[in-house]
């Protein structure tokens, strides 16, 4: 099994930046992709982008251009770079992991953009 933990969450203003880490353990050499999402009160969750072993990056239209993912492979944590947010970002993000093992989730962080 593959265990994730976010952090970064919090509290900013409108056109401020955040970055959330989700650190991997356990059976890292499974995965293959590892991916970003946020569920907003009232809505369904909401892939925001993905990173893949080979290092291949693809993003939601919606954040494109001010999110960007990222990873540190000796520290077993991608990252989600998150600039020019608005209160519409506003939502629970979590990191998943894809791989041979199946689905894994974290736990999510909060993120909240006050106008």
């Amino acid at each position: 099994q593959v265990q994730l933990v976010e952090s970064g969450g919090g509290l900013v203003q409108a056109g401020g930046s955040l970055r959330l880490s989700c650190v991997a353990s356990g059976s890292i050499s499974s995965i293959s992709t590892m991916g970003w999402f946020r569920q907003a009160p009232g809505k369904q969750r909401e892939l925001l982008g993905f990173i893949s072993s080979a290092g291949w990056l693809n993003y939601a239209d919606s954040v494109k251009g001010r999110f960007t993912i990222s990873r540190d492979n000796a520290k077993n944590t991608v990252y989600l770079q998150m600039n020019s947010l608005k209160p519409e970002d506003t939502a629970v993000y979590y990191c998943n992991a894809v791989g041979r093992l199946g689905t894994n989730w974290g736990q999510g962080t909060q993120v909240t953009v006050s106008s």
